[in-house]
């Protein structure tokens, strides 16, 4: 069965995305994994000191420097594993019966990507460990996973506020349209107004927005549709506060002017400034 799989790191958005995540199982009537990842890069399984030539043939001391850092490994997956304990128990008072726990030693992306099958939806902070306290930035590794995953990925910041009111942003393209079909069938939006938002004034996307509106109607969604001109992301981001919008929905792929706010420049473009999580959908 798949799984909401939720990333727990040593991040301050750690928390948040436990409690997104529970949300999320709560509605899809789905499991939850809780997974930690140690990175490899950063906490090998055997160090090779052998090519330090500043050791040389110092052999007491390549054993020494082997030693702490194994010591410093345990330590790690010990943290790691308190992490998960911690997030299981949050969850655990929050109503999830029985969350799995799973620790992995690798790379994040490669670990997901080997995950996807068994994924109906990743829940991840938008800053890693690497920048905390890096409010306006995007963590290196989640970039990485957006651009290589090919499942829903949900992105959380700091703070925690149970989802009300979503928006979706569309450009008409073949994701946006998915990603009607998706709100409309899926119990993860059940009962929540939408708005739904695009950016453009061609007819065509008139056509598009219409029939996107008519199908999420026709599944008992209240919703309010707007087309707007500018620049993409300050209009969707202004849009978004001044609905008091608690959720945004927006293809990683899309085409027209959307196209640059999503791909054009970098995935950290798309969401470097979401104080509200966003849905990527793909």
């Amino acid at each position: 069965m798949s799984e909401v799989i939720a990333c727990i790191d040593g991040s301050p958005a750690a928390a948040r995305v436990c409690d997104y995540a529970v949300w999320a199982v709560q509605r899809l009537n789905a499991p939850l994994m809780l997974l930690h990842v140690l990175d490899h890069s950063k906490y090998p399984v055997e160090s090779d000191l052998s090519g330090n030539l500043l050791l040389g043939g110092r052999e007491a001391l390549m054993s020494e420097l082997s030693e702490l850092d194994a010591r410093r490994n345990k330590l790690a997956l010990e943290q790691g594993k308190l992490m998960l304990e911690a997030a299981a128990g949050r969850a655990i008072e929050q109503g999830v019966a029985e969350p799995r726990q799973r620790q992995r030693h690798g790379g994040l992306v490669e670990t997901l990507a080997a995950m996807q099958e068994q994924t109906r939806l990743l829940v991840i902070g938008k800053l890693g460990e690497e920048h905390a306290g890096e409010a306006s930035q995007v963590g290196d590794h989640v970039e990485q996973v957006i651009r290589t995953m090919d499942k829903p990925i949900l992105v959380v910041p700091s703070d925690y506020s149970e989802p009300k009111r979503i928006m979706l942003a569309f450009d008409g393209s073949p994701t946006c349209q998915a990603g009607v079909k998706m709100l409309a069938s899926s119990p993860l939006f059940l009962g929540l107004p939408c708005h739904l938002v695009a950016v453009g004034k061609d007819s065509s996307l008139m056509e598009s927005l219409a029939w996107a509106r008519e199908t999420l109607e026709a599944s008992g969604h209240d919703v309010e549709t707007a087309q707007l001109e500018g620049d993409v992301e300050p209009v969707l981001h202004r849009y978004q506060q001044d609905n008091d919008i608690d959720m945004v929905v927006m293809g990683a792929y899309g085409h027209s002017r959307i196209r640059e706010f999503f791909v054009g420049s970098t995935t950290s473009k798309m969401i470097k400034n979401a104080t509200v999580p966003h849905l990527l959908l793909r």
